[in-house]
């Protein structure tokens, strides 16, 4: 469905799930839109399942409206936008590119991610990061219980507040809280916030679009390492 064009000049195709079935939709996505062109705007996803998922080229994706489960998931060089609140797994497993959500994400977003950028402009529920592998996420608002649960590698920035058990068994991965993080999970610990901590910061801050934010108003967590191997003397930490 032709669509005119964006701001920058690119062609715009338009896909509406009113009219023709998820399937079909990312398979246009995922196959034609190589040759077809740069930028795709879908119109009523009304909360559709697993859209936008395994993209594997340089397109720009616009959602216009709320999505499901797993939206964006196994990201590779696109670019998503979802104008709206995402269900739980937004961007799982990413691998590059980025996706950005306007609204609120459920629970479980960027798990698992190894690359790439997650924007989150809301809230973040439960378990956000969790097992990350070296994705990095911005949430503007606040984070649920457990995020960055044994997440490995890459780096989670949160604006606002932070949920119980945070990094709970975290391996290399940093944490940067920049409201309270009162109730830390196992083996995480603050660390001190160095320069080059901040440089990171604030790359990240400005791609998310929050330049403007102080860096040295947020906190620095990370592994104290005890639970790499078991000691006997560590045993109440597991």
């Amino acid at each position: 469905m032709p669509g005119g064009q964006n701001s920058g000049g690119q062609n715009i195709e338009v896909l509406d799930l009113s009219l023709m079935p998820l399937r079909d939709a990312n398979a246009r996505l995922q196959g034609d839109a190589k040759s077809a062109g740069a930028f795709f705007k879908v119109i009523n996803p009304r909360g559709a399942h697993a859209l936008a998922c395994g993209l594997d080229s340089e397109i720009e994706v616009e959602v216009e409206g709320h999505t499901g489960y797993y939206c964006a998931g196994m990201n590779k060089l696109a670019r998503v936008v979802i104008k709206g609140n995402a269900g739980q797994g937004v961007a799982e497993n990413m691998m590059s590119g980025e996706v950005r959500v306007t609204g609120d994400v459920s629970q479980s977003a960027g798990a698992t991610a190894h690359g790439g950028l997650l924007v989150v402009e809301g809230n973040a529920a439960a378990r956000c990061g969790i097992s990350l592998k070296g994705g990095d996420i911005v949430v503007k608002g606040n984070v649920g219980h457990m995020s960055m649960f044994m997440a490995q590698a890459g780096t989670l920035v949160v604006l606002g507040d932070a949920g119980d058990a945070l990094g709970d068994s975290l391996y290399e991965a940093q944490i940067y809280v920049r409201g309270s993080a009162d109730n830390l999970g196992a083996d995480c610990v603050e660390k001190e916030l160095r320069e080059e901590h901040r440089e990171k910061l604030r790359d990240l801050l400005g791609k998310a679009g929050c330049s403007d934010v102080d860096v040295s108003e947020f906190k620095r967590f990370g592994s104290a390492r005890a639970l790499y191997n078991f000691k006997p003397d560590n045993v109440d930490a597991y």
